[in-house]
């Protein structure tokens, strides 16, 4: 793009001799608004063919990361989570673990996602004081449930942790593809057998053929994804609701939209 070309900064074309010259980099520079730019950079470390990334590329497995049951504020958390009612008390098991961060995975990604439910002020704010896990915190405050549906939705969100581009990205890139394609381009030339992203799961044994997979919506030129439609709906709605000011570029790959899941 014209904004990597005048920066030295912006490839490693342009700078081969940073860091030793240990490293090759390519940054994305995606503007989707008047008002904002979005910025991705990916570095190869060549000497262990390993691809470093920001935001671009998760993946998500049905167990918790490790490092959300070292400590216990971050299990306390898991099980804040797994519970389907103010009242409930749960125990820490595996299972009641991997519900809770389904969970979260899902507020993470969809921010208001299908499967949950939001419940009556009256109601979890009569049961917070009567809360049986007040070391969960939030003065026992619990705002919303989950349909028994939940896990169908984490399913094709993780699909088995196969590496996808996280649904508010992807609206982003959408607005740049040109730019995203040269990038994701670019990126997939190099030599790597394994993949670091900065969320979720890591590192990932994917190569760059793999790499490039996960942007296919760019290449057939729609914004599909293997998500459940209901999951997305609420980023479709809320982008179709900004003001002028702050109002995504049009996009030629249409609104996102994923599987009809019924949950």
């Amino acid at each position: 793009s014209s904004t990597a070309a005048s920066s030295t900064a912006a490839s490693s074309a342009f700078g081969s001799a940073l860091f030793g010259g240990e490293f090759e980099f390519e940054v994305l520079t995606a503007k989707a608004s008047r008002e904002s730019v979005y910025q991705e950079a990916a570095f190869l470390h060549k000497p262990s063919r390993t691809l470093l990334l920001c935001d671009a590329v998760i993946s998500t497995s049905a167990e918790p990361p490790p490092i959300l049951l070292s400590e216990p504020e971050y299990r306390r958390a898991l099980l804040y989570h797994a519970r389907d009612d103010p009242l409930e008390k749960v125990e820490e098991s595996p299972a009641v673990l991997r519900k809770g961060w389904e969970r979260i995975a899902l507020f993470a990604n969809f921010f208001m996602p299908g499967s949950l439910v939001t419940l009556e002020t009256g109601a979890w704010l009569s049961a917070a004081p009567r809360t049986p896990m007040p070391e969960l915190g939030w003065g026992g405050v619990l705002p919303f449930s989950w349909k028994a549906s939940t896990s169908k939705a984490f399913d094709a969100f993780s699909a088995g942790g196969r590496p996808a581009v996280a649904p508010i990205i992807q609206i982003i890139l959408s607005r740049a593809p040109e730019q995203a394609s040269a990038w994701v381009q670019r990126v997939a030339s190099w030599d790597f057998v394994s993949v670091v992203p900065a969320h979720f799961d890591a590192p990932l044994a994917v190569g760059p053929k793999e790499f490039a997979s996960t942007f296919d919506f760019l290449a057939k030129g729609t914004n599909e994804v293997r998500f459940c439609d209901e999951d997305v709906l609420f980023l479709r709605e809320a982008l179709e609701g900004l003001p002028p000011n702050l109002a995504l570029f049009d996009t030629p790959l249409g609104s996102l939209r994923g599987q009809r899941c019924d949950l």
